[in-house]
């Protein structure tokens, strides 16, 4: 029997699923959606979360829940990896979480499609300062409440 999915869900494992096999750290995920919910709403749906500004720019506890249930759904891979010597969590699709997000990913238009592979490439490709940095100087109101400083 096939996940019911959330439109939520459905739109977090597309954006997943855009980068085959990939990985994600805690600032990854909180900043893909934050940035799908800045720029796609409209495309979507509208907004998927409530990202307020936090220690780090924008952040959404649901995000984490929501990744959380997909966890228990068999689509989402929680794992645990250390950066600087400090334990933090890591997301990625199972194998039938990869499957369900390209066919997903295959219900939006081209542009939506493209945009999702290219931000999620994005996010990824950059280190913590660098996509932290980036949020901030395109959503300053994003740095309220930071204690980062580049």
């Amino acid at each position: 029997m096939k996940n019911q999915l959330t439109d939520r869900q459905k739109i977090v494992i597309a954006a997943m699923a855009a980068v085959p096999a990939a990985s994600f750290e805690s600032v990854h995920v909180q900043k893909l959606f934050f940035l799908i919910d800045e720029r796609l709403a409209d495309k979507i749906g509208g907004r998927q979360f409530n990202f307020q500004p936090y220690h780090f720019g924008p952040f959404d506890k649901s995000v984490y829940e929501e990744l959380a249930v997909l966890d228990k759904k068999g689509l989402v891979e929680i794992g645990h990896i250390m950066i600087r010597g400090r334990p933090h969590r890591s997301y990625s699709l199972s194998v039938d979480g990869q499957r369900e997000g390209r066919e997903n990913l295959e219900n939006f238009n081209e542009n939506v499609r493209d945009y999702l592979t290219k931000l999620s490439t994005w996010v990824r490709d950059l280190s913590f300062a660098q996509l932290v940095g980036s949020i901030y100087r395109a959503f300053p109101e994003m740095r309220k409440n930071s204690i980062f400083r580049e």
